[in-house]
């Protein structure tokens, strides 16, 4: 396993990057390697957030990419809470492997786009690599990354497809049209 060690609004030091090191190789026996984890520590320098110590990190693996985040009063505890998510995902990913599911996805007939009145900010923008896959692997990702949708490349038709968890406990999935 690949570590890289950043920090933000702090310099990491020695003791803090060897203990990171030792936490974060727990997952080394459970994923295949190439592995590479990015670990971003940050202290926020806010005085009314008590928990601001950050510990941040992404896996790419074979598979997913899996990002866990977690803060607490103390920067072992972060790392400490950090390891703890990302075990579970790993572990939960592993078993949904196990399991494939059956390949029934559910597409939605019309998605409306209401306009508000107000105007709305775009107050974050993320940018992440968009790897082939069905919509059947997308799901496993969404699941993964516990977000409500998940943005990917449809591995048969080669567009960009949005799969998203319903209110029902189901999924769609959008796709464009030309």
């Amino acid at each position: 396993m690949r570590l890289q060690v950043k920090g933000r609004n702090l310099e990491v030091s020695d003791s803090i990057r060897s203990y990171a090191e030792e936490k974060l190789s727990k997952l080394d026996r459970h994923l295949a390697p190439p592995t590479q984890v990015e670990l971003e520590l940050a202290v926020e320098k806010n005085p009314s957030i008590s928990a601001n110590h950050v510990a941040e990190a992404t896996v790419w693996t074979k598979g997913p990419v899996l990002r866990a985040r977690e803060t607490s009063p103390d920067m072992r505890a972060s790392i400490d809470q950090l390891v703890d998510k990302l075990e579970r995902q790993v572990k939960r990913y592993r078993e949904k492997r196990r399991r494939r599911p059956s390949g029934n996805v559910e597409i939605p007939e019309a998605v409306s786009v209401v306009a508000d009145e107000a105007e709305p900010l775009i107050v974050k923008t993320k940018q992440f690599p968009v790897k082939p896959m069905s919509p059947e692997e997308a799901v496993l990702q969404l699941e993964l990354v516990g977000h409500d949708f998940f943005v990917f490349r449809n591995g048969d038709s080669g567009e960009v497809n949005v799969v998203y968890r319903r209110r029902d406990r189901n999924y769609g999935l959008i796709e464009p049209q030309a």
